[in-house]
């Protein structure tokens, strides 16, 4: 038993640092070029390969809490609760600093003022994680586990029924659609996400309803791998029902279009069913004949071991280069107009870039599991 958790946790790793290595990869594409299609998000209906790098961290974060929730057991309910709500308040409040930081602005003429918080946007990836932990996390402590797929199931048919009901002209639209209204009701425009000229959060209140979906679903197949282990036949139960998963998916599109922005219900089906191909996946090949981990995997389980530590890095650092003027540009624009566009111009200097900062964040990674420093909240 403690081999088989050595296994599963080494694939969880894997699987983990997978989805930092490229959320690292499509979040930083070096500037002058856009990147190649795979590392772009969908404009709006439709699927990418960056697109199931989110849900699939929360996918992660599910199957985690499977193994962590056993050290409930041994704490009171108050206890319990406490340990749950510090978590999420803590996650938040990262993913809120995070969209503050550097708590300034520098104008065009080149003075600094203060980034008041009446302009920060309120919810974010971190901010996601936080609400979607906290609420699979209590319903976990207080559902029993037969109960847990049915919940899912009503909460991505409930999201659909909410924008159908409450949207208006298109509801999947950008403009019809009732996350923003929520949205703009509850934080008005200056916290929403704006990007080239759009306001629309794309991790708005509302659409977390369906990514709770992703992180139960995480944690009732890490559940279902302890109890039932990890044979060849119980691997190929998890990739039939995620090939059926996608199957049921694209066919729900046709109502209720595939959309990451919105998360839509299809979305969320389609992401969790690819996710329940991989996982199997990797706890088959992370493993040689005598049952332990290959070496290889060393490479992603740096960043698993320290995911939230290192994607914060990641993101700190991208905004410091952003908000360091260089004449006209920023210090991130000047780089790559120096040193990347010219080596490789177009996409393909724009992924170099993006490669060698991930590798840069890999390196703070391996110091850290070299020194053994694990960073959890």
């Amino acid at each position: 038993m403690i081999k088989e958790n050595k296994i599963r946790y080494t694939a969880l790793d894997v699987f983990r640092g997978m989805t930092i290595c490229f959320m690292i990869i499509v979040n930083s594409p070096g500037s002058g070029a856009v990147p190649y299609w795979p590392l772009n998000h969908a404009v709006w209906h439709g699927f990418t390969p960056t697109d199931l790098v989110f849900p699939s961290f929360l996918f992660a974060v599910g199957n985690a809490l499977s193994f962590s929730e056993k050290k409930f057991h041994q704490l009171s309910s108050g206890q319990v609760l406490f340990s749950i709500f510090k978590r999420f308040a803590i996650i938040f409040l990262l993913g809120f600093l995070m969209y503050w930081f550097p708590f300034f602005k520098i104008n065009a003429e080149g003075s600094i003022t203060s980034f008041p918080i009446s302009e920060t946007r309120i919810f974010g990836v971190l901010q996601r994680i936080a609400l979607c932990y906290l609420f699979a996390a209590l319903a976990v402590r207080y559902m029993k586990q037969q109960y847990l797929l049915w919940l899912g199931v009503l909460l991505l048919l409930i999201y659909w029924a909410i924008l159908v009901f409450f949207g208006s002209g298109d509801p999947f639209s950008l403009e019809g659609n009732a996350i923003f209204k929520v949205d703009l009701w509850l934080l008005g425009e200056s916290h929403l996400y704006h990007s080239h000229g759009v306001i629309f959060d794309p991790e708005g209140l509302l659409s977390t309803l369906p990514a709770i979906v992703n992180v139960l679903a995480g944690y009732l197949t890490g559940k279902y791998l302890q109890e039932k282990g990890s044979s060849f036949n119980v691997l190929s139960r998890l990739l039939f029902i995620g090939m059926i998963g996608i199957l049921i998916a694209v066919c729900w599109d046709k109502m209720f279009p595939i959309n990451k922005k919105i998360w839509s219900s299809s979305f969320a089906l389609l992401t969790i069913s690819i996710d329940l191909l991989i996982l199997p996946l990797l706890v088959l090949i992370t493993e040689d004949k005598r049952q332990q981990p290959q070496k290889w995997t060393t490479f992603f389980t740096i960043f698993g071991k320290n995911p939230l530590f290192i994607y914060l890095l990641s993101e700190i650092v991208l905004i410091t280069l952003f908000t360091i003027p260089i004449g006209s540009v920023s210090l991130f624009e000047k780089i790559n107009d120096a040193i990347f566009q010219p080596l490789l111009p177009g996409p393909a200097g724009s992924l170099l870039f993006a490669v060698l900062y991930m590798l840069f964040c890999w390196s703070i990674g391996w110091l850290l599991d070299k020194k053994r420093i694990y960073i959890k909240v």
